[in-house]
């Protein structure tokens, strides 16, 4: 096994050295909460530990602390059994989460079979983006990180947990259960995934008749049958988008148990995993003799390695906004230009959809995250160092679950593709880098995904057509202005603007004007989808228009280019003699806007991770002399 890659261990140290001070800051908040008397459940009074009992059933006794012992009380006799706190993003409309219903029964019985107690602690909101696409709903849901952070952080502030599992799958429900749990950092913490539905509809196929409804040479009839065959049953839908590269984070940061990403949610295997999970969940809860604590296993190595794995699986560019967020609420301050110089270095291994055809049981098959994992780590590719819930560190996670019996055995992650057009070795990569790359000029910043498009894509300049809102695209498309060679620029979509909302719906209309010859690029303050395509698309612009970005001074008839090849985003025209244009009528009225308002006031900017960002604050509060 190589020794870590010169460049790799430069970055580690500018992003441990950048975040010393609030890495410290962190650690000590944490080991504080550790050593409180309120964290230590045999010393809870009798009054507090009977409502946390209340509802136990057959584990009473033993939450109680006093099994067997008779008119025992709390705090009395031995420790008491370990207790592992459940959260939950579990509802029924979302087919990722569906599976979760079952899963807290299962849980508690696992835990029982070593000696522990289990309780669901709290739920966690889970929306949907496939629902709310294009529609108001979506101005919640990056948001929505920031609300399940809170909501695991008082799931979690019973103060009666000795570990917690949380399971979560979909796009920003992971990273906010990552972000609350990190509030409880003194925890150790396993995620639990439920795993992806069967495959349905090919993924070009499906995207073939998503084209042919916007040029309407099909009926909205056949789309809807499309879709269904598609996304047909419970699981997470199949393409690498945010969901499915979630998963492979918390395997390549250590937070699953090795394999677990991608297993079907009903196999066997599956089940068999769930309850592996609890047993180590007990194995390293924060009294035993080898504990490891959330925030202290979750370190600089392991986003560097998150970063990587991003990379070399073409991975959704929704997580240029949540592993900046998730490194905050640990303390670390990660950086665009991180992803940048990683980017140079780290080779395209898969072909998944929208990147290529597979969709990820595919990907799985032919090796999936094990693979990827091992082939990276032994050429010094990946932090072997790093922590994990699982062995010693994560050179020790190279390893895939089989059956054995009734439990589960473990056998070396392959070494060999077993399908090339998916998954490729580092001799042959499907491309020198991993497609993710930063846009600076003098717009801003912004990333841009190029592992989908075509090289003689990466480069365009033409003429602005610009829009405050996305139905205005949408309009003009349907009256044929967009039939020419154009950059769409839509601001007023950041993140304290609306919310910053996926424009995923203008992928099909984009792309069906790029197949008919024209030069087409997209410029955003806002986001596409994790399944970013075809179409350059300069997102996650900033600063945004609303905060005074060069976005909003932008007008119809400038000359833009987009360059992914020179990493640059520049407008030929002099904006110092024009006015900075803050004013954006985004619609701050009706579907839960104005509850909304006072999180978008506060949200940073976007490669700050776009929410209420911890790391944000803590800085602020530094530079104003506080604590």
């Amino acid at each position: 096994m190589k020794p870590l890659h010169t460049k790799i261990a430069r970055v580690l140290e500018r992003v441990q050295e950048r975040s010393a001070s609030t890495r410290a800051a962190y650690l000590a908040d944490i080991e504080a909460m550790d050593a409180a008397a309120d964290s230590d459940r045999a010393a809870i009074g009798c009054s507090n530990m009977a409502h946390v009992a209340a509802a136990g059933g057959q584990d009473k006794d033993a939450l109680l602390g006093h099994e067997g012992q008779a008119g025992g009380q709390a705090g009395q006799g031995d420790a008491p059994k370990p207790n592992i706190a459940i959260i939950t993003a579990y509802n029924d409309m979302l087919s990722a989460h569906q599976p979760f219903e079952n899963y807290p029964a299962l849980i508690r019985a696992s835990a029982r079979e070593v000696g522990a107690t289990a309780q669901v602690a709290g739920g966690v909101p889970a929306m949907c983006d496939g629902v709310t696409q294009g529609r108001p709903g979506m101005e919640l849901s990056l948001p929505s990180r920031d609300i399940i952070a809170m909501a695991t952080a008082v799931g979690l502030s019973h103060n009666v947990y000795d570990a917690a599992l949380c399971l979560g799958v979909c796009d920003k429900i992971v990273p906010g259960l990552v972000m609350g749990a990190l509030a409880f950092g003194h925890l150790p913490v396993i995620f639990v995934p439920a795993g992806p539905m069967e495959s349905g509809l090919p993924n070009a196929e499906k995207a073939q008749i998503r084209k042919q409804f916007a040029k309407g040479e099909v009926d909205r009839a056949t789309l809807l049958k499309a879709e269904s065959a598609a996304y047909h049953s419970a699981g997470t839908c199949t393409f690498y988008g945010t969901a499915n590269s979630n998963q492979m984070l918390m395997e390549i940061m250590g937070l699953h148990l090795p394999g677990a990403a991608f297993q079907h949610p009903h196999s066997d295997l599956r089940h068999a995993m769930t309850s592996k999970a609890v047993h180590q969940a007990v194995a390293i809860h924060r009294r035993s003799d080898n504990p490891r604590p959330l925030g202290k296993l979750l370190d600089a190595r392991s986003f560097i390695n998150a970063i990587i794995g991003l990379h070399a699986t073409g991975g959704s560019t929704n997580h240029t906004l949540h592993l900046p967020a998730m490194a905050a609420a640990a303390g670390i301050d990660l950086r665009w230009e991180d992803f940048a110089d990683l980017s140079e270095i780290i080779p395209l291994l898969a072909r998944v959809y929208p990147n290529g055809t597979a969709d990820v049981n595919q990907f799985h098959a032919a090796g999936g995250v094990g693979f990827v994992m091992r082939v990276l780590m032994e050429d010094g590719l990946l932090d072997g160092s790093a922590a994990s819930v699982f062995g010693e560190n994560l050179a020790d996670c190279l390893v895939e679950p089989i059956l054995s019996g009734n439990d589960i055995a473990w056998r070396d992650a392959p070494d060999a593709s077993a399908d090339e057009a998916i998954l490729r070795p580092l001799a042959r990569p499907h491309a020198p880098s991993g497609g993710l790359k930063v846009l600076a000029g003098n717009l801003g910043r912004a990333v841009i995904k190029i592992s989908a498009v075509e090289a003689s894509r990466h480069r365009i300049t033409a003429p602005a057509i610009v829009f405050d809102n996305e139905a205005g695209v949408k309009d003009a498309y349907k009256n044929g202005a967009l039939e020419k060679d154009c950059v769409i620029v839509v601001r007023g979509q950041g993140p304290r603007a609306c919310g910053m909302p996926e424009l995923h719906s203008l992928t099909p209309l984009l792309s069906t004007l790029q197949d008919k010859g024209f030069k087409v690029a997209l410029v955003t303050d806002g986001r596409m989808s994790g399944a970013s395509g075809v179409v350059p698309a300069a997102i996650h612009l900033c600063p945004e228009s609303v905060a005074g970005g060069a976005i909003g001074q932008i007008v119809d008839g400038d000359m833009i280019t987009l360059d992914a090849v020179a990493g640059r985003l520049d407008v030929d025209a002099d904006l110092s003699v024009r006015p900075t244009n803050t004013n954006f009528n985004s619609n701050n009225c009706g579907f839960a806007r104005p509850l909304m308002r006072g999180m978008r006031q506060q949200a940073s900017d976007a490669e700050s991770g776009g929410g209420v960002n911890v790391l944000h604050q803590m800085r602020g509060r530094q530079m104003a002399g506080e604590d």
